[in-house]
């Protein structure tokens, strides 16, 4: 669990709420059905409109990285890939064939593959690479979804207080309508400026670090996976793989 994620959404959210109330204000006028509605459904709908469905689907399920991350723990990754290099050097490559079944990454499962079948270095390095690329393309999309969503919630939230305002215009007359008309107006701005730099945004930044990091450590699996298959020593594979861990 990421606790300094759940602590700066909790942070932000209440700095707001506390504020309205030091200031005097009533808290039940910061939730409005209508500006939120207004707010969320038309950036959903914008965020939809410019993305493909995988995209969409994948960004969906990726947010929970910013509570709980995936686990990427460079140290056993060091230790794992220099037990590889040592069986191999022991009992050669096919004795890499016995770590495949019990592999779940399927990156992995495919790089020891490749391994055991005899691949030249090259050809594995190429073929991972190809992985990676492909990895990092397809998370990017999917995270792009946020700061897509960042980029058009204070827009939206704009024209919530454009409508918000028609209304007052339209019920000048009637007195009894016009509060709702203006708080619908402030209110539908509050949650597009809000939740743009308090939620979509860091949402963003925060899966792009987690990306970065998988990256690094297919990188790190590919380099150590090709030294292997150079018959490299596995006391020089953990000094160079070293430089990987975070």
């Amino acid at each position: 669990m990421d606790k300094i994620s759940i602590a700066g959404l909790i942070l932000g959210i209440t700095a707001i709420v506390f504020g309205q109330w030091l200031e005097g204000g009533h808290i039940a006028s910061l939730f409005q059905l209508t500006a939120f509605l207004i707010v969320m459904g038309g950036t959903i709908g914008a965020v939809m409109l410019q993305s493909r469905m995988d995209d969409f689907i994948a960004g969906v399920k990726m947010a929970k990285w910013v509570f709980v991350p995936p686990m990427q723990d460079f140290r056993r990754v060091l230790t794992t890939l220099v037990n590889w290099g040592q069986h191999a050097r022991r009992g050669g490559l096919l004795s890499l064939e016995a770590f495949i079944g019990s592999e779940k990454d399927p990156f992995v499962k495919r790089g020891l593959t490749m391994l055991v079948d005899g691949a030249e270095p090259e050809t594995i390095r190429r073929a991972l690479e190809l992985d990676v690329d492909a990895f990092e393309s397809r998370a990017r999309a999917a995270a792009k979804i946020w700061e897509s969503a960042g980029g058009y919630a204070p827009t939206i939230g704009i024209l919530g207080a454009v409508m918000g305002l028609i209304h007052v215009m339209e019920n000048l007359t009637d007195p009894g309508k016009l509060g709702a008309g203006i708080a619908v107006a402030f209110v539908a701005t509050i949650y597009g400026v809000g939740s743009a730099n308090l939620i979509f945004l860091p949402i963003s930044n925060k899966l792009r670090h987690h990306i970065n990091i998988e990256i690094r450590r297919r990188e790190m699996l590919l380099e150590g996976l090709v030294s292997i298959a150079n018959g490299e020593n596995p006391r020089l594979l953990e000094n160079k793989l070293a430089g990987f861990i975070l």
